[in-house]
C-alpha cells in the first residue's frame, strides 16, 4: 500500500513462533534486506508475547484475565456471555485485559507482553545491531475504544521513535495557532500496518516506510507515554460503575451527616 508517499508492506516467511525465538534475526530474515534507512517495523504483540513464553492453558483463561487485571472499568453481561474491560498490568485498558486465544496453539491463551515498551527495544536494538540502520520498531495489539464499533491496532510498545507529535504552538493553514493538537502518531501508524497485516493472513509483521522523520534514539519514551494518566481520565469507569461508586459514596457522606447530627441533637 503507498499513498503520498508513505508506504506499507508486511513480510512474510514467519513460521509458528515458540518461546525462546530471536525475533529480530527473524524479522531481518524475512526482510531480506529490504529494509532502508527511517523504516518503522510494526510487529504483532501475538509474536512477541509467543517468543517470551507468555502462555496459559485455556482452561485458565478467566482467571488470567482476573490475575491481569488491576481495576475493572466495566463488566457486561450479553447473549454471547460476559464481557470485562479492564486496567491490566502494563497500564492498558482493554477487553479481557488483552489476554486472547486467536492465532494461539490450541489449548493456548496468550497475555501481552511483560513490559511491551521494553520488548520492543530489544527488538529495535537487534535490528539496528544486524542492519545498521536508523529503525523503529512498534509492538501493536487490538482494540476497541469508546464511542466507536469495531476495533484497530494500537502501539502497546514502542522503541527508536516519537510516540505523539505535538503540534502545539503551531499553525493550521488558516494561519491559527494550535493549543491542544497532539497527533497519536504511534497509534497511527499501528493501524496503518494491520491494514495490510491483516487478522488472518499469517503476516505479524508489517514495515511502515516515509516517516523517517519520526524515527528517534532508542531511549526516546516509549507506548507507555500514550497512556491517559487517571487524573485526566473523564471516563474512568462504565456507566454502571460509575454509578454504583456515587451511589455508594452518597450513601457514607449521608450516613456520617446523619451520625454527626444525632450527635449534636
Amino acid at each position: 500500500m503507498e499513498l503520498f508517499g508513505l508506504k506499507v508492506f508486511a513480510l512474510g516467511g514467519f513460521g509458528e513462533i515458540v518461546a525462546g525465538d530471536d525475533l529480530g534475526e527473524l524479522i531481518c530474515e524475512a526482510a531480506q534486506s529490504r529494509l532502508i534507512d527511517g523504516d518503522i517495523v510494526a510487529v504483532t504483540s501475538k509474536i512477541v508475547s509467543k517468543a517470551e513464553g507468555r502462555t496459559v492453558l485455556a482452561v485458565d483463561r478467566e482467571q488470567a484475565i482476573t490475575d491481569e487485571t488491576v481495576r475493572v472499568v466495566a463488566a457486561r453481561a450479553h447473549p454471547g456471555g460476559f464481557t470485562r474491560i479492564v486496567e491490566n498490568r502494563q497500564g492498558l485498558v482493554m477487553a479481557a485485559a488483552g489476554v486472547d486465544t486467536s492465532n494461539a496453539p490450541e489449548g493456548v491463551v496468550l497475555l501481552l507482553p511483560v513490559d511491551p515498551d521494553a520488548s520492543a527495544r530489544a527488538i529495535c536494538a537487534a535490528l539496528r545491531e544486524r542492519t545498521g540502520l536508523r529503525l523503529g520498531v512498534l509492538v501493536t495489539d487490538t482494540a476497541g475504544r469508546p464511542w466507536r464499533e469495531g476495533q484497530t491496532d494500537i502501539a502497546i510498545g514502542a522503541a527508536g521513535l516519537a510516540v505523539l507529535d505535538d503540534l502545539r504552538g503551531t499553525a493550521d493553514v488558516s494561519g491559527r495557532r494550535l493549543d491542544v493538537t497532539v497527533a497519536a502518531v504511534a497509534d497511527e501508524i499501528a493501524g496503518a500496518a494491520d491494514l495490510v497485516k491483516g487478522k488472518t493472513s499469517g503476516n505479524p509483521v508489517a514495515v511502515v516506510r516515509g516517516l523517517g522523520r519520526l524515527v528517534a534514539e532508542l531511549d526516546a519514551a516509549g507506548a507507555r507515554a500514550l497512556q491517559r494518566p487517571s487524573a485526566t481520565d473523564m471516563f474512568r469507569l462504565g456507566t454502571a460503575e460509575a454509578h454504583a461508586e456515587g451511589y455508594t459514596e452518597g450513601y457514607i457522606a449521608g450516613f456520617a451527616a446523619g451520625r454527626a447530627a444525632a450527635a449534636l441533637g
